[in-house]
């Protein structure tokens, strides 16, 4: 996964670790990486806009903060694993629906703002944003049944979480260069026009959190 995305997810990624060891622990740990992580973006200049996942990681880990300590008895903390992952699908499929997916946002910090205009970067980040919403779906779905029959199957829990994060990350680390590719005209003989706009568009990098290396 790029160092990027492995930033973003960090605070459930602690959570998903420490809890197996205690809920409340792993949500205090989920929450101050989560804050802390935004309070570094926002230090930077980020705009709001583009910090959609963290801020709604941030809301949600003092939302589970909460209710673990409060009522540490709650059957909604015996579905924690699925519960967080359904929570990141809603917030996919909400930043799709808004038009702001939210890959676009991460991918925005190492693209040049030119770059981030043009239709194929959004083109790009719907169809990431689209993947991630789609395996998050999935994996929370898989997660509650696991959860509901066999709650004790710590390593199918630990797999389903596994393949839920690495499928769509290899989806990003490897979609948008071949949708560049797509989008560049065949080799051969163009006039100086196309060969100036085949040059601009072999410029424009993935908008991928790192750029592809050439």
């Amino acid at each position: 996964m790029p160092k990027y995305y492995a930033r973003t997810f960090l605070p459930w990624i602690l959570l998903a670790v420490v809890s197996g060891f205690d809920t409340r622990a792993g949500a205090v740990a989920g929450l101050v990486a989560a804050l802390a992580l935004l309070a570094q973006d926002v230090r930077r200049g980020h705009p709001a806009g583009s910090l959609i996942l963290e801020i709604s990681s941030a809301v949600y880990m003092a939302l589970l903060t909460a209710l673990a300590f409060a009522a540490p008895g709650s059957p909604a903390l015996d579905y924690g694993a699925s519960l967080a992952i359904g929570w990141l699908a809603v917030t996919a499929w909400g930043t799709l629906l808004a038009g702001r997916p939210f890959t676009s946002g991460i991918a925005r910090r190492t693209v040049p703002a030119e770059i981030a205009a043009t239709d194929l970067f959004h083109r790009i980040n719907r169809a990431l944003t689209l993947g991630w919403a789609a395996g998050f779906t999935v994996t929370a779905v898989a997660l509650g049944c696991v959860q509901h029959w066999a709650p004790g199957a710590t390593a199918l829990l630990v797999a389903v979480k596994i393949a839920g994060f690495t499928a769509p990350a290899v989806f990003t680390a490897r979609y948008p260069e071949a949708a560049r590719r797509r989008r560049l005209p065949a080799p051969g003989p163009a006039s100086p026009e196309a060969s100036a706009a085949d040059r601009a568009a072999r410029r424009d990098p993935a908008p991928a959190p790192e750029p592809t290396a050439r």
